[in-house]
């Protein structure tokens, strides 16, 4: 939910009451990450309430840099728009948002925008500000020039899902790599029970099929999750194996504990298969908002793998990137992207004109993680120049 409160003017006594209480609300609906500080920031001259959760400090200057020169002036927001599409509107480096971000008598939450809103890009001591506006509704009364609607200042809280917020990126890309599994160790793999065999003996399974299990199965759990050993993650610095991807096939529920268990298959998003492996549910919450920053440090790696994809792919498409949670990669963390520069002879050179000479990489995308394992990343690809491909260089945005 997201919650505003405007205080009545001149009763400061009603601000020290409503400020810890808001800020607790906020706390418990604002779906922040535990990693994530918040703080309540001094009432502003306005009376408004304001909270933001903190951050580095961010160059003022590169922020103003960052204005498009052909930015709109206004913008209405449409249903299906993203964040991060409405941001590159604005600026040519749009995880500044947050920066440029200021909301009229709301919480001031960079992250949530409602179809409506009305986005206008303003300067205040040279620094650039985005503002929101609600469209006046009929009805609403104006002061007598008919520009300005009066309104009457009163305490009130002002709830709205944050479902009817528009996404920060496109949330059907990755929806089918957040819910289920997609990593797992070989020692992981090696250890999981399995599914030998059905009481049918069929070789392909479904929804409804009884299935026998081999394995150390935990007695306090009656679901699992059914999974398959899908494309090998390799490291293409050191080629050391990362980890398997595990394909998601579906669900069993454990009927009786022995050797071989006996199980019921709940549900089936493909056929599975005997020799299919079994890890517990996973029950981590997935976020539904996208917080586009930069990493905090340096980072430089490699895609290792392109999920669904044979040669290369472009925006919208899913990377899988050699680093992970043991390298400081969080959800949210932006990488480029660059193509690894070819080498020239220097048929010139007075000395070698035999001499190969490196060419700069260049840059040919922007990635974001949505989902961090130790080893590995998943990100999507929210811009792309040319084809990405595995082994393309991976670094912090500079």
């Amino acid at each position: 939910m997201k919650i505003s409160v405007t205080p009545v003017f001149g009763r400061p006594e009603f601000t020290r009451i409503v400020t810890p209480l808001l800020a607790a609300l906020l706390f418990g609906c604002a779906g922040s990450s535990p990693k994530e500080e918040a703080y309540v920031a001094p009432e502003s001259r306005s009376g408004e309430i304001r909270v933001e959760e903190s951050r580095p400090a961010v160059d003022q200057q590169a922020v103003a840099d960052s204005v498009r020169v052909t930015h709109p002036r206004t913008y209405m927001v449409k249903k299906g728009d993203t964040l991060w599409d409405i941001a590159s509107l604005f600026l040519k480096d749009p995880w500044y948002w947050p920066e440029i971000w200021h909301q009229n008598q709301q919480v001031a939450n960079p992250h949530l925008i409602f179809p409506g809103d009305i986005l206008t890009l303003i300067y205040v001591d040279g620094m650039p500000r985005i503002v929101s506006t609600k469209p006046v509704r009929e009805g609403v009364v104006r002061d007598a020039r008919g520009e300005i609607p009066v309104v009457k200042l009163s305490p009130k809280i002002r709830t709205q899902s944050i479902e009817a917020s528009i996404d920060s990126i496109p949330g059907d890309a990755i929806r089918q790599f957040l819910t289920k599994p997609r990593v797992v160790t070989k020692d992981e793999l090696e250890a999981a029970p399995y599914i030998l065999g059905s009481d049918d003996e069929h070789l392909i399974l479904g929804q409804g099929n009884q299935v026998y299990i081999r394995g150390e199965i935990d007695k306090e759990r009656v679901r699992y999750t059914i999974v398959r050993k899908g494309s090998e993650l390799i490291d293409p610095e050191t080629e050391e194996l990362l980890g398997y991807e595990a394909i998601y096939a579906g669900e069993v529920l454990i009927h009786t504990y022995g050797d071989p268990a006996i199980g019921e298959l709940l549900e089936t998003q493909r056929e599975v298969l005997i020799g299919d492996h079994l890890l517990p549910v996973d029950k981590s919450k997935i976020n539904n908002l996208y917080f586009p920053r930069l990493p905090d440090s340096n980072l430089s790696g490699q895609v290792a793998h392109l999920p669904d994809a044979l040669f290369g792919v472009a925006k919208l498409q899913i990377v899988v990137v050699n680093k992970g949670a043991r390298d400081g990669l969080e959800t949210g963390h932006l990488l480029a992207t660059y193509t690894k520069g070819a080498q020239i002879r220097d048929r010139f050179d007075p000395v070698d004109r035999n001499k190969e000479i490196d060419m700069p990489d260049i840059r040919s995308g922007l990635v974001m993680v949505f989902r961090s394992f130790d080893e590995v990343s998943y990100g999507l690809v929210l811009e792309s120049s040319r084809v990405i491909h595995r082994g393309d260089i991976v670094k912090t945005p500079r």
